[in-house]
């Protein structure tokens, strides 16, 4: 049924004719697209699709390009790079080769029995027993190390409980294509961090962009991170757990290689007009 619209221009002409050319386009139309809209996805069941997926990955391989940024002492943020490749092999096997934006490179590895960390730019390594597998690896790492290794809670077999019990609210916000693949983008929060994630739309549902916003930190630093070469399909071969100190290479004590290895997530001050 037509109903006619009678527009009134108020003040200037041109606002009223524009006002009614506007009321005559949208209102015929507006049954439409109230018709078209669709009941927004589950962003819980998603991000627990995810979880799930991940955790039964017998192997896995992934690029991480992470981005974090550090709060110096002027009140300024400036953001530090790096490169990580995480190589997983359940129920006991890790390796996770970085290289930071100086250039300097190293490698953490977990073979079942041990972790190694090795400084390439400094040619030290160091050794200590670790029982256990992954999870209890990981945990080690973060929490008795004082590693810092973002998004590490990925890497456990008991990730959809981890995500359960973590995660206080996940909304969803919509699916994009602009990140290469369909991915769906949600925004949620836990205890103590704010996080932004994308994950692939389809029957792999892996994470494909994530980003962290620390909202209790000074300055709320943010953590960024990019996922590519996905692969779950190849089972590494046991060299690639296995290290073999380069020639030259000196042993020292753990505790100092983690010091090398780890300068810490805020890295140093930099000062006015310098380039790091």
């Amino acid at each position: 049924m037509h109903v006619p619209i009678v527009c009134k221009p108020m003040g200037w002409r041109s606002i009223g004719a524009f006002s009614c050319a506007i009321s005559l386009i949208t209102l015929p139309i507006l049954p439409q697209l109230q018709a078209a809209v669709e009941p927004q996805p589950d962003a819980r069941a998603i991000m627990m699709q995810m979880a799930e997926f991940l955790s039964k990955a017998q192997h896995m391989s992934v690029t991480v390009h992470g981005a974090y940024d550090a709060l110096q002492p002027e009140g300024d943020k400036v953001e530090w790079n790096e490169v990580r490749t995480v190589t997983l092999s359940r129920p006991d096997h890790l390796r996770i080769d970085s290289e930071r934006s100086d250039g300097a490179r190293s490698l953490v590895l977990f073979d079942g029995k041990q972790i190694t960390t090795f400084d390439e730019s400094g040619q030290v390594y160091a050794q200590a027993a670790q029982p256990g597998g992954v999870d209890e690896t990981v945990v080690h790492f973060v929490r008795d190390l004082g590693m810092r290794l973002p998004l590490a809670v990925l890497l456990l077999g008991n990730l959809p409980a981890e995500l359960q019990q973590r995660v206080q609210s996940v909304d969803y916000v919509e699916k994009t294509a602009t990140l290469g693949i369909p991915a769906h983008h949600l925004v949620g929060r836990t205890g103590t961090v704010d996080f932004q994630l994308w994950i692939a739309d389809g029957n792999q549902p892996l994470p494909v962009r994530a980003v962290l916003t620390y909202r209790n930190d000074p300055g709320q630093p943010q953590f960024r991170a990019e996922f590519s070469d996905w692969n779950l399909a190849r089972e590494p071969t046991d060299s690639t757990f296995t290290f073999v100190p380069p020639t030259g290479a000196n042993k020292i004590p753990f505790a100092a290689a983690l010091a090398q290895i780890t300068p810490g997530s805020k890295g140093a001050p930099v000062k006015k007009g310098e380039k790091k």
